[in-house]
C-alpha cells in the first residue's frame, strides 16, 4: 500500500479520523497541564474556525480526533508544532530532566533546528467515508479509556467528547454529529 493512504489532500472539508501520538509512547498527558495545553490548542483552532473538531480523546500518550478543516493537514501541523514549543518548555522551567533527554534522544537525526522532538511524526488520517464508519470511529474514541481499564464508565473520562454526546458539558466545543 502507498503512502499516498495516508495524506490528506488541501481543500478536502470531509471529517478525517486521526491519531497523534507522543514518541516512544511517552505518558506526557498524565501531567494535567500537559494535557491542558492539548485543550487550549484544539479550544484556539475551533474558535478561530480553522478546524470543526467533532469528536475526541487524550489518553496518556496520544490523541484521537474526528475533525475537518478547508486544510486539515496543515492545521493539525500548526497544533502539534506549536504544542511541542509550549509542552518542552514547561517541561524545562518545571525540571523534568529525564522526559527531556528521552525526547532529545528519540530525534530524528534529520531534524537539524530542533533539539527535541514530542510528537511522532504524521497522523495516520482516516477519511471517514460515511455515517457507519463515522460511529464507528467515534465509539472507537470514547471508549478507549474504558478498552485500557482506566474508567468503566467512558462519561467518567475527562478528556473525551463523550460528555458532549451525553448531552452533559464537555472540555471543548465539538460539531455533534446526528447519531
Amino acid at each position: 500500500m502507498g503512502k499516498s493512504r495516508y495524506k490528506i489532500p488541501p481543500n478536502d472539508k470531509s471529517p478525517y479520523f486521526l491519531t497523534c501520538t507522543v514518541v516512544n509512547w511517552i505518558p506526557l498527558f498524565e501531567i494535567a497541564e500537559v494535557a491542558q495545553t492539548v485543550l487550549d490548542s484544539l479550544r484556539f483552532l475551533i474558535s478561530e474556525n480553522r478546524i470543526t473538531l467533532y469528536g475526541f480523546v487524550i489518553m496518556e500518550n496520544h490523541l484521537h480526533l474526528l475533525a475537518s478543516a478547508s486544510n486539515l493537514s496543515k492545521e493539525i501541523g500548526h497544533l502539534k508544532s506549536y504544542t511541542a514549543r509550549v509542552i518542552i518548555d514547561y517541561l524545562k522551567e518545571n525540571y523534568f530532566q529525564s522526559i527531556l533527554r528521552q525526547l532529545k534522544l528519540l530525534k530524528k537525526r534529520y531534524k537539524v533546528e530542533q533539539k527535541y522532538q514530542l510528537w511522532q511524526e504524521g497522523t495516520h488520517p482516516e477519511k471517514i467515508l460515511d455515517q457507519r464508519m463515522l460511529i464507528q470511529k467515534l465509539e472507537y474514541i470514547h471508549y478507549n479509556p474504558v478498552r485500557k481499564g482506566y474508567v468503566d464508565d467512558p462519561s467518567h473520562w475527562r478528556y473525551s467528547s463523550y460528555r458532549n454526546y451525553s448531552g452533559q458539558d464537555g472540555l471543548l466545543p465539538i460539531e455533534i454529529i446526528g447519531l
